[in-house]
């Protein structure tokens, strides 16, 4: 009775808790929230006046006595606090108002996270509302989320790129045998881009002016056609506003530091990756995972410097939060099998 109860009145969530973005999966509804890990305040109250995608529009534009800031840094809780609001405005913003249970919460987290960290998710997850609370690596739940058959004997290899933490894992039988984290990602590309802008230009623009660049022309590998778009600033020397036109050539050469040091990184993993693991990755090639593996070439560079096949997942942005989803969706199969054993 107490099953078909909880079924029926509990709105359990996946949530993949980036640094960028969140996103958030609803069990027997899919994704249904997917929104900037953003939140705006007033330093003078210290009260929250947007979250979100509202609160994102305000990167850059705000007065003297709001701030617009990311409360996640490199995948982990960087303030506690506006966290905490943050997490419990998406779970009231998702979970039905009838529903009588507090909702079960997977999220998934960092591999590279310290247990202290991994409290503070947890903490800030239960002060927000959550009944019970599952944590899950990132490259796992990508992994999940990917297609990817983690529980065969076999190696598979997936590289998450998000917006604070770029991960590499090496998956056989249902484990993480391989793991490796680095703080270069999406974030870091958009601010080899505005560095890029203040050389050569002397042009001073946002982050969301150079994920806007990344996005539209941004690219690692040349391209059958290659790509140009104006860009607006504010000039360095005289302050006035300003507006050039740069190309996707250009983009591509301020990107290479930093995907150079995510390609080590895979370099790095597959170096510690056993024998007959590796064997089979020329197989199985590598999956691409995050809104990093949407980067134009991202792709075709990987496979010339490894030597591997490559393939991005199908929407690889929700890769994560799709995994922690599935892995939901396991939860009363899983406890179920452990009644009878």
């Amino acid at each position: 009775m107490f099953d078909f109860l909880f079924k029926l009145f509990s709105n359990d969530m996946g949530m993949d808790l980036g640094t960028a973005t969140v996103l958030v999966y609803v069990k027997g509804q899919g994704i249904v929230l997917c929104e900037p890990s953003v939140v705006a305040v007033d330093k003078e109250t210290n009260e929250i006046l947007a979250i979100g995608a509202e609160a994102k529009r305000m990167l850059g534009k705000t007065p003297a006595n709001i701030v617009a800031v990311k409360p996640l840094r490199n995948g982990v809780i960087a303030n506690f606090e506006i966290t905490e609001k943050m997490v419990r405005y998406f779970i009231q913003k998702v979970h039905n108002k009838k529903t009588l249970l507090h909702p079960r919460l997977v999220i998934g987290i960092p591999s590279g996270i310290t247990e202290v960290e991994r409290r503070a998710v947890r903490e800030s997850a239960a002060q927000a509302g959550a009944r019970e609370i599952y944590l899950i690596e990132e490259p796992m739940a990508a992994a999940i989320g990917a297609g990817i058959e983690i529980n065969q004997p076999r190696g598979s290899m997936i590289v998450d790129m998000g917006g604070g933490t770029t991960e590499v894992g090496v998956i056989s039988l249902g484990g993480m045998v391989v793991t490796k984290s680095l703080d270069i990602a999406g974030d870091e590309l958009d601010e080899a881009i505005v560095q890029y802008f203040k050389r050569r230009y002397n042009l001073f623009i946002g982050e969301n002016t150079a994920e806007e660049i990344k996005i539209s022309i941004g690219s690692v590998f040349p391209l059958e056609e290659e790509l140009s778009m104006e860009v607006r600033g504010r000039d360095q020397v005289t302050g006035l506003p300003k507006t050039i036109i740069v190309t996707s050539e250009e983009i591509r050469a301020a990107l290479m530091e930093p995907v150079s040091s995510i390609i080590g990184l895979i370099k790095s993993a597959l170096e510690e990756t056993p024998a007959e693991l590796a064997a089979d990755l020329v197989e199985t090639g590598i999956t691409l995972a995050g809104g990093g593996a949407l980067l134009r070439g991202i792709d075709k560079l990987i496979s010339k410097e490894t030597g591997l096949p490559v393939r991005i997942a199908d929407d690889p942005i929700t890769c994560v939060v799709r995994g922690t989803g599935k892995y939901l969706e396991e939860l009363d199969n899983v406890k179920r099998r452990k009644r009878f054993f």
